[in-house]
């Protein structure tokens, strides 16, 4: 596919308006990174997979919700470095994702080859799963019962700090002590239990200063008599947070063990990601699926630019390619010519990509092996390009590289020189892609084009409908008529 084209049809806009469809950050990866298939065979499966999402969104959405990106947790794990808990949840909301799109599949009642075909090589590592669920509560937080000998630290480790807390709401309830105390509570410094004491009682209060206050009036103290106390709670602590990391390890290495199987399954799920993101962008713009063929024939009813408005936009029908293979677009300016040329451009692309079309029911297209557009103003003042040589620069590319299979776009072909040279030099680039049998839509205002089109086979004038009533473009594609530039009026 040439790249040039995706630029001046929009493709990319597409794209991204595809991309808000998906619900993962891998899904909508491949929304953004899609490209079009020149393969008759893919086209047709990629259209097969849509058309089944689509089935499926008539009734129920599928549960993608928890899935999310884990490339780099499982990178991490495979290199050796333990994974933090928020990773650890990451993976088990992702797994159970994983279960969820499954036996979605797998109970659905109707015929989806597919898909199903998709989901059945989604690997369930369910003692995996336990393992992460016996580890992690649902609110992310770390269990206290992850391991026995977790529950007996944590609760020594309660027990513990149960005493200090005791010991020290002792002393701040002592008559002898209550001028010292800044507040009677108990705080936490330097990972021990502390009391706030006034600067000027320091000497009164015998204990280990951990930290003071901004202004230094208060210090935070702990008292001798709860030294040993809190060495018992830190060693506790400790304890812990030696088991967690314990655990942490022994999961990290078994997703390690399984992240094959883990990626792999990431894989599918994007993938089934991709394919009801362009389920959903058909149901938003009401379109429907195309008809392929081998003899490149186009024909689209009620066709829609899919960037504008399909509350505002006029639709067009578009035909080419089995009396002509070269469509010749004239008309006013502001008429709609190019964008009735972009309109068959961008949907080609679509199609090819597997994205339904917003047309009326029944649209045949071939499947181009590349889409070649010149459109737009080219001029370029760093390469000291004037706009007609940009675009006969851009149009030699084409000539040069377009085959029988393509489609190529010309907008004001031969424009921006001598009328005479241009429309002579429009028509010898018609007749040379023309022979090469290459399908064309191409715009004019040369009345010698027109004239041109009447008596050579193999081309078809058309134009975009003016009503000069009311001195308004009407936006409809009339083929078989030229038509006239209209530029006084």
């Amino acid at each position: 596919m040439d790249i040039e084209a995706f630029k001046v049809l929009e493709y990319e806009k597409i794209k991204k308006r595809l991309a808000s469809f998906a619900f993962s950050i891998r899904g909508k990866e491949l929304c953004r990174t899609m490209i079009p298939s020149a393969e008759f065979d893919t086209v047709t499966r990629l259209h097969e997979e849509t058309a089944e999402a689509v089935r499926v969104l008539q009734i129920q959405t599928p549960p993608f919700g928890g899935i999310c990106d884990l490339r780099h947790i499982l990178q991490k794990a495979t290199l050796g470095s333990v994974l933090e808990v928020e990773e650890l949840r990451e993976i088990m909301s992702t797994m159970q994702g994983m279960r969820n799109i499954k036996y979605f599949f797998r109970d659905a009642e109707f015929e989806l080859p597919l898909l199903k075909e998709q989901t059945i090589r989604i690997e369930i590592l369910g003692m995996l799963e336990r393992r992460l669920q016996n580890t992690i509560d649902e609110h992310g937080n770390f269990r206290d019962d992850a391991s026995l000998e977790l529950r007996r630290v944590t609760r020594e480790l309660v027990f513990a700090q149960g005493r200090v807390k005791e010991k020290l709401s002792a002393i701040l309830h002592d008559a002898a002590y209550q001028k010292c105390f800044q507040e009677p509570i108990i705080t936490v410094r330097d990972e021990r239990y502390v009391i706030p004491v006034k600067q000027e009682y320091r000497n009164q209060f015998p204990g280990v200063i951990h930290d003071q206050s901004a202004s230094g009036a208060t210090l935070f103290v702990e008292p001798l008599a709860t030294v040993e106390l809190n060495n018992t709670v830190r060693q506790m602590e400790i304890a812990r947070e030696h088991e967690i990391q314990r655990i942490l390890q022994q999961l990290t290495q078994e997703i390690a063990s399984s992240s094959d199987i883990l990626s792999e399954n990431c894989t599918i799920l994007a993938g089934l990601d991709f394919i009801f993101a362009r389920a959903g962008l058909a149901h938003n713009m009401d379109a429907y699926a195309p008809v392929f063929n081998r003899s490149r024939y186009v024909r689209l009813r009620r066709a829609r630019h899919p960037l504008l408005p399909k509350e505002q936009v006029v639709p067009i029908d578009i035909e080419l390619g089995r009396d002509f293979s070269v469509l010749l677009i004239t008309g006013p300016n502001t008429g709609g010519k190019t964008v009735s040329m972009k309109t068959l451009g961008i949907l080609a692309l679509m199609a090819q990509s597997g994205c339904f079309l917003p047309t009326a029911p029944g649209a045949e297209l071939p499947v181009y092996g590349s889409i070649y557009a010149d459109i737009g103003d080219e001029q370029s003042i760093e390469q000291s390009l004037s706009t007609f040589s940009a675009h006969t620069k851009n149009i030699v590319r084409i000539l040069q590289k377009a085959g029988g299979e393509d489609l190529v776009l010309l907008d004001e072909v031969g424009a921006g020189t001598d009328p005479d040279e241009g429309a002579a030099l429009a028509r010898s680039i018609i007749e040379y892609l023309l022979h090469k049998h290459i399908s064309v839509v191409a715009t004019t205002h040369y009345a010698a084009l027109k004239t041109y089109a009447y008596g050579r086979k193999g081309v078809m004038n058309a134009s975009v409908e003016f009503d000069i009533a009311t001195l308004r473009p009407t936006y409809r594609l009339l083929i078989g008529t030229p038509g006239a530039s209209n530029a006084f009026s």
